[in-house]
């Protein structure tokens, strides 16, 4: 897999999984084509967890896993979007991972 991202004139690098190798390349334009690369159409709802993934890690200084993600976006967002069963039908498979991913932000720690 190619590691960067062509946005414009500017060269994104990527590391070997497809994450952001420096956070301040993020843009929403950026995060819509690191989706296309997973296979994804970012949707309103996908950018709300990204943005919220974003101010988390602002926070934090971290990815969070899954639990973590699971409980701040249902304190952000309400009880009906803070599942894991929302965030897997948003991002497949490993959700915190992918939306870490889409985010720009690092792998958490104990995501495969």
């Amino acid at each position: 897999m190619n590691h960067s991202i062509q946005l414009a004139e500017r060269c994104i690098a990527l590391d070997p999984e497809g994450f952001l190798l420096d956070l301040d390349d993020w843009s929403e334009p950026v995060a819509v084509i690191l989706a296309e690369r997973e296979g994804l159409e970012l949707s309103p709802e996908h950018l709300e967890v990204v943005r919220l993934l974003r101010q988390f890690y602002q926070q934090y200084q971290l990815s969070p896993a899954m639990r973590p993600l699971v409980k701040y976006i249902g304190q952000q967002l309400g009880v009906d979007k803070g599942s894991s069963l929302y965030l897997l039908r948003l991002f497949p498979g490993s959700p915190a991972k992918l939306a870490s991913k889409i985010a720009g932000l690092p792998k958490p720690d104990n995501c495969l």
